[in-house]
């Protein structure tokens, strides 16, 4: 509760740590390293102290998990072997597993781990299957308990149930989440109701009651034991970063899109997941119309979709380029839908004309790709920031370029998410590389602007921000770089995605 840092153990698993666990009573820690001879660690943590080590391990190593009644023994899973561990004074003692004593059983992958009674254990393969074993011997095979990979296994001490999660193709008898008895004879199957289908579980673990499950697909999920009812705790995007980010102008809730293929909408109240779909390719941008009743969103592939808001049904979609759809946006008016490529261009469509989407002008001269865009209040114009880091102005549709500063400062611009120009100057910090300030966005009400930047931050200043180097106010959450930035329709919250994290913040507005 306190959040107080209790030890550090300092060690040899120079490259990373693939997996830790506790003993029964929590004074020991086993550790797996990612080095090349998989060593093994068991630590008095309190103590900041190494018990023992074992390396030379040529097979990768993915769980090492304590028996639940000892501090001295251990089982490891990894690469087509299991290991049955002795704590010895400072020595770590091993049985390998033996498979002969069962008819057709050949040692497979083994993913997962769980215990039971008179000192069984059970492992869950690669292949489906669940191998059971006394002592170090194999004594019976659970021949596909899963259909696919048994990614995850869990022991109730109290009753010795198992529970299975894997890979598997949903059923009416049941999905991807198992429940065993203490034999692995008898089985109770789970369909998780999600809305989506779901084949594939990660991560399971039992108490009171209820099943908790980790899906492949960033979903925490709560099911009842009685009822098998579903809970969803937690949804997000699966892999890869997350770009595309945009506001409802008149609701409270935003749309993410991502890396994922997916895109999916959001309540602000609630902050719950409404609505998602597959888009098929990874996606780069996202914006709604003004009037609330359409988004569009770029892809990766050079191909932009017009989805319509209420059932995310597409409209319209079309593919005039083929290098990545960086930023996109629909004019004030509801008329030009503007597409802003890698290709160094901008694409300009009259949506009015129907879902054909034939091209009527695009912009010419831009030196580089497109970073972000602004349609003027007027919808005349067009503000571009590129990758060239300069800042461009240009009549809509014809894509011709301003160059008239006198004209340009009399636009009033509908949106200001440009991290260009003389307004947002002081968003810089001192020894800034070019690229290190991401994204930006004014609010609504034009006192302030919002930034993302490389070091994981969010940063709030007044607005405009023209002196170099300006106060603001810094906030911490993402631990990577962060992607985009939007102020709600009513400026109470802030919107942030982030990089290599996956991740979407939520900031509320004092």
């Amino acid at each position: 509760m306190s959040k107080q840092t209790l030890s550090i153990l300092r060690c040899f698993h120079a490259k990373g740590v693939a997996y830790i666990n506790f003993s029964a009573t929590g004074k020991l820690l086993v550790s797996v390293g990612v080095d090349p001879e998989n060593t093994i660690t068991v630590w008095r943590w309190q103590e900041g102290s190494k018990v023992a080590s074992k390396g030379n391990h040529v097979d990768r190593i993915f769980v090492a998990e304590f028996r639940p009644d000892s501090d001295t023994q251990f089982v490891s899973v990894g690469v087509k072997h299991i290991k049955f561990w002795t704590l010895a004074g400072s020595a770590l003692l091993y049985k390998k597993g033996i498979v002969g004593s069962v008819d057709n059983a050949k040692m497979q992958t083994m993913l997962s781990v769980a215990f039971g009674a008179n000192s069984l254990t059970f492992t869950g393969a690669i292949n489906g299957d669940v191998y059971v074993w006394k002592d170090h011997f194999l004594i019976r095979l659970v021949a596909k308990a899963h259909s696919g990979p048994v990614f995850t296994m869990y022991t109730t001490l109290r009753d010795g149930l198992i529970v299975t999660g894997g890979k598997e193709r949903p059923t009416k008898e049941g999905g991807a989440v198992k429940l065993w008895d203490q034999e692995m004879k008898r089985c109770r199957a789970f369909q998780l109701e999600t809305g989506q289908s779901l084949d594939c579980v990660r991560s399971v673990c039992r108490g009171k009651g209820k099943v908790l499950v980790g899906t492949k697909d960033g979903e925490i999920i709560e099911v009842g034991e009685k009822n098998a009812a579903s809970n969803i705790l937690i949804n997000g995007h699966v892999e890869g970063e997350i770009w595309g980010l945009a506001a409802h102008p008149s609701k409270e809730i935003f749309l993410t899109a991502s890396n994922d293929g997916t895109a999916r909408v959001w309540d602000l109240a609630d902050k719950k997941l409404l609505n998602k779909v597959s888009l098929g390719y990874a996606a780069c941008c996202a914006a709604y119309s003004p009037n609330g009743e359409m988004v569009t969103i770029g892809l990766r592939n050079g191909e932009f979709v017009i989805l319509l808001v209420n059932s995310l049904k597409v409209w319209g979609k079309k593919r005039d380029r083929k290098g990545a759809i960086q930023d996109i946006r629909i004019s004030p008016d509801n008329k030009y839908l503007a597409v802003g490529s890698a290709e160094n261009t901008v694409d300009f469509y009259d949506i009015t004309q129907g879902s054909s989407l034939n091209r009527i002008g695009y912009c010419k001269d831009i030196p580089s790709f497109v970073i972000q865009m602004d349609f003027s209040a007027d919808s005349k114009y067009i503000q571009v920031a590129t990758g060239a880091y300069k800042r461009q102005v240009h009549e809509v549709p014809s894509g011709k370029q301003i160059i008239d500063g006198a004209l340009i400062e009399k636009i009033t611009w509908a949106t200001w998410t440009s991290i260009l120009g003389d307004e947002v100057i002081g968003i810089w910090p001192r020894n800034a590389d070019k690229a290190d300030v991401n994204c930006a966005c004014v609010s609504h009400a034009g006192l302030n602007i919002v930034t993302g930047d490389d070091f994981g931050l969010v940063k709030l200043f007044d607005f405009p921000c023209t002196e170099k180097f300006a106060k603001h106010k810094r906030y911490f959450g993402h631990s990577a770089h962060v992607t985009n930035v939007r102020f709600s329709h009513d400026d109470k919250y802030v919107m942030s995605t982030g990089g290599d994290d996956c991740s979407v913040f939520v900031w509320r507005c004092l």
